[in-house]
């Protein structure tokens, strides 16, 4: 590895069980009137955990207005929608309550409350704009009832243009949370299917930025512990919710993978995933990863197999014996496993509408939209493997 790497972290993280009633008295609040960004669906009002939030922000001298319009794959609508809810409110942070969705686009929601135009202005990729938001973002605090994204300790928002089908990430430097609160009590209440999609998600970021060009120490050793604590705990977590033990080890799985983001960062695996689920917006992001995983991982681990190793060990695999060439499979073989005991074997993208003839429109939008993260895949790639890829996971 070449030693050469710039080190940014700033969010504060109170993490473990009960934390979440830290928000009422925590002096680490970053203003006194907060925007409260929910998901659509309704679990965050269902579970009781919008009322605990709103009134631990009152106790602790908070004013608070609800934005509740959030989707699972969020749109840009919705963004400039909520910034400018926040504006007329005169909101002087913005709270993310619920999944990576909802801390997104309070991310980015946050950033559209103090810059002009449209959201798109300044998206790096696609037909963004390329613009750079003359301010910085309002403060955010990320509130996170599931173990998927890590976003509550990276500056990555993901949000989609509709009319184009584009799905890009974006962060800078005030888009990180000021404030985190990874509270495994509040994933108690997080389906089956829904925590084996977030925990496939956070497992596909430790792997990702494990294998990326731009890891680094302590990325890499914070991706191997989360791989190794996915493989042993989602499992369990989805046959039984309320283990303790389970969800507050795949809590901090998903923290660690969160910050191995903000160090490192995801490659092309994302971006293909990203084309998938902009064109079919049905696709959960976990689910679209899980479907493409074994076809892309294969492809890699057949070209550059060096640290495939690691992975497999991580994934509690013996590979001593084996050369070099041979360990991605056993990887590869590893996560199959892992896929089959979290329930997910059995979806397919043709499940979701997604035809095998859609190969090269995902593969030539991976690229335009994000592109970034080809230029961090460790093999050289072109649009054809991106479709030979699809094929195969289609297959």
């Amino acid at each position: 590895m070449n030693l050469d790497f710039t080190y940014f972290m700033p969010a504060r993280i109170i993490f473990g069980w009960g934390k979440l009633e830290e928000l009422g008295t925590t002096r680490h609040l970053p203003g006194r009137k907060a925007l409260v960004v929910i998901g659509a669906s309704g679990a965050m009002r269902r579970q009781g955990y919008l009322d605990r939030v709103v009134g631990l922000l009152a106790g602790n001298g908070v004013d608070s207005i609800v934005y509740d319009k959030i989707q699972p794959n969020p749109i840009c609508e919705h963004v400039e929608e909520g910034a400018a809810v926040a504006k007329t409110n005169k909101c002087d942070f913005v709270v993310g309550l619920g999944g990576g969705s909802t801390i997104d686009s309070a991310k980015s929601i946050a950033l559209m409350a103090v810059n002009p135009g449209k959201y798109w202005d300044y998206m790096g990729g696609g037909s963004g704009g390329r613009k750079t938001p003359g301010n910085r973002a309002l403060p955010i605090v990320a509130i996170t009832t599931t173990a998927g994204t890590g976003t509550e300790a990276d500056p990555w928002t993901v949000i989609t243009r509709t009319d184009t089908n584009e799905k890009i990430g974006y962060g800078n430097d005030s888009t990180f949370p000021a404030l985190s609160i990874v509270d495994p009590e509040l994933m108690v209440s997080v389906p089956p299917k829904m925590t084996a999609y977030t925990g496939i998600d956070a497992f596909c970021h430790s792997v990702e930025t494990y294998l990326a060009t731009i890891s680094q120490p302590t990325s890499d050793h914070l991706a191997l512990e989360a791989i190794s604590l996915i493989t042993k705990y989602l499992s369990i977590a989805v046959k039984d919710g309320g283990n303790i033990e389970a969800r507050t080890k795949l809590a901090w799985a998903n923290t660690a993978a969160g910050i191995c983001e903000s160090l490192s960062c995801c490659i092309s695996h994302h971006s293909m995933e990203h084309a998938v689920s902009a064109y079919h917006p049905n696709v959960p992001h976990g689910a679209g990863l899980a479907m493409l995983s074994l076809a892309y991982f294969s492809w890699i681990g057949e070209r550059r197999p060096e640290r495939f190793a690691d992975l497999a060990r991580a994934m509690g695999q013996d590979v001593e014996s084996l050369s070099e060439e041979e360990r991605p499979g056993v990887f590869v073989a590893a996560l199959k496993k892992l896929i089959r005991d979290i329930g997910l074997a059995d979806e397919k993208l043709s499940d979701y509408g997604i035809k095998k003839d859609e190969s090269r429109k995902l593969a030539e939008n991976s690229f335009d939209v994000m592109g970034k993260l080809y230029a961090i895949t460790p093999v050289e790639m072109t649009v054809d493997d991106a479709v030979t890829i699809y094929q195969n996971a289609y297959a």
